[in-house]
């Protein structure tokens, strides 16, 4: 059970993130709802599903800092931030993106099974 608690936990951090886009917010709040319901293996495997489609790798979020719409969108000095971050991340081993719904995302990715 303290499993099944950790990955409710995940899934709260994930749709509080500022990161998190609407439509995967939105799945996480069906998750929560559907836990011990019939529909809950379901929606987990649809949750599942999207975290694989959306969890951007360190390298994705990189390039997308580097790009000209990443400076753009954040600034050039976040941008800059954000890639010395990233790549710092990246040397001390880091697979996924830093930010908040990555970060809660890539770690519900590692324990799925539970999910599932």
């Amino acid at each position: 059970m303290a499993e099944k608690n950790q990955a409710v936990e995940l899934v709260k951090k994930l749709i509080a993130a500022e990161s998190c886009y609407s439509g995967l917010r939105e799945l996480g709040n069906e998750w929560l709802a559907a836990q011990g319901t019939p529909e809950e293996k379901a929606v987990s495997a649809r949750l599942v599903q999207a975290l694989k489609e959306d969890v951007n790798t360190i390298d994705d979020s990189l390039r997308f800092f580097e790009s000209e719409a990443g400076e753009q969108f954040f600034g050039k000095e976040t941008a800059a931030q954000m890639i010395a971050a990233f790549k710092e991340a990246k040397a001390n081993g880091a697979k996924y993106c830093l930010c908040p719904a990555c970060a809660a995302g890539a770690e519900l990715l590692e324990i799925q099974d539970l999910l599932l």
